[in-house]
């Protein structure tokens, strides 16, 4: 069994991006290892180029990023941690699928439509084509699982179809058809001054989200400080419909104890905001300032970050190669 899968490198991570993926993946690690299964993680920065994004900021992100993998528990020496431009199999793997790969299948891409918007003769090819990309990343590795959430299903179907149709073209079992790994849902957190806005570095108040890079009073007070509504809690999930403030940081509780918010709300029902606010303040600084202090003293030295993903990266090259020459040899590239 093994496990492969990517995020785009961006900068100043949050509570967010901690919930909904990178906890998600430490998980996954311990996980599938228990099971005696392998896990590969890549910083997908060839992917972060489908939108404009300065020199400087991309080797800026990917090492953050890298770093907070680290921090929050992904361990290198047990997953194989690195970025895809590290490992130049990925483009030239994605380029000879490029030709097995129909245009009708891409056209029916709908991330493509959401992130084109009506602006679609403007976007660049790299965006209208990395769903191939994508299934490179996975059909390099022989993955046997990838890891999908709701808007991930359809690229994985690609990657499906991609495979089936190479080893049915050139009549050998070239690729392993990846399966679906499907996990716990990612909680969906939500911006700590609106409960139908999305937490995100985009929106211009501070207060609206919570770094992992912020300190233990930072946290408390913006949780201190998080918007709420005066009733107290109430006894069952239904009792929060229509309070959406309410919902997340119960939501946010939940993910951050690893518990349902069902159970959250049975210890805390009948209480106000002005005792659960400080109890939500505290898990959050007892689960984040370890994070962020091995966060801070992994960027103190960026290089060394820099040469933990060339380490992985040898592994993942070490593994890729082998591959990408069948399918060379295969499509009678290689004589």
């Amino acid at each position: 069994m093994r496990v492969v899968s990517g995020i785009k490198p961006t900068g100043n991570l949050h509570l967010g991006n901690y919930l909904g993926a990178v906890k998600q993946w430490v998980a996954m690690q311990d996980d599938i290892q228990a099971q005696g299964g392998e896990t590969m993680y890549f910083i997908a920065d060839l992917h972060g180029l489908t939108e404009w994004i300065a020199p400087d900021a991309m080797a800026a992100n990917t090492i953050e990023m890298t770093a907070t993998l680290i921090a929050a528990g992904i361990d290198p020496e047990r997953s194989i941690l690195f970025n895809q431009t590290r490992v130049p199999q990925h483009s030239e793997l994605g380029w000879l699928l490029n030709n097995v790969a129909r245009v009708g299948w891409l056209n029916r891409m709908t991330q493509f439509k959401d992130k084109a918007g009506k602006n679609r003769e403007g976007a660049s090819v790299g965006l209208y084509d990395y769903p191939v990309l994508m299934a490179a990343d996975v059909l390099l590795y022989n993955a046997t699982h990838v890891p999908v959430g709701e808007d991930q299903k359809q690229h994985l179907e690609l990657a499906r179809d991609i495979a089936t149709k190479f080893n049915n073209d050139y009549e050998r079992e070239v690729f392993t058809l990846p399966a679906p790994l499907i996990s716990k849902a990612a909680p969906r957190i939500m911006s700590l001054r609106d409960g139908a806005s999305k937490m995100s570095k985009s929106n211009p108040s501070e207060m609206s989200l919570v770094k992992l890079i912020d300190s233990d009073e930072v946290i408390a007070e913006k949780f201190r400080k998080a918007k709420t509504d005066p009733d107290v809690l109430p006894e069952t999930l239904d009792g929060l419909e229509g309070r959406a403030e309410a919902r997340n940081l119960v939501t946010i509780y939940a993910a951050m104890s690893d518990r349902e918010p069902a159970d959250v709300l049975a210890q805390f029902a009948g209480k106000g905001f002005g005792a659960f606010k400080p109890e939500l303040a505290d898990l959050a600084v007892a689960t984040l300032g370890p994070i962020r202090e091995r966060l801070t003293r992994l960027l103190d030295d960026r290089g060394e970050v820099g040469r933990i993903l060339e380490r992985s990266a040898e592994k993942a090259r070490d593994l890729a190669a082998p591959m990408l020459l069948d399918v060379q040899r295969t499509m009678g590239l290689q004589i």
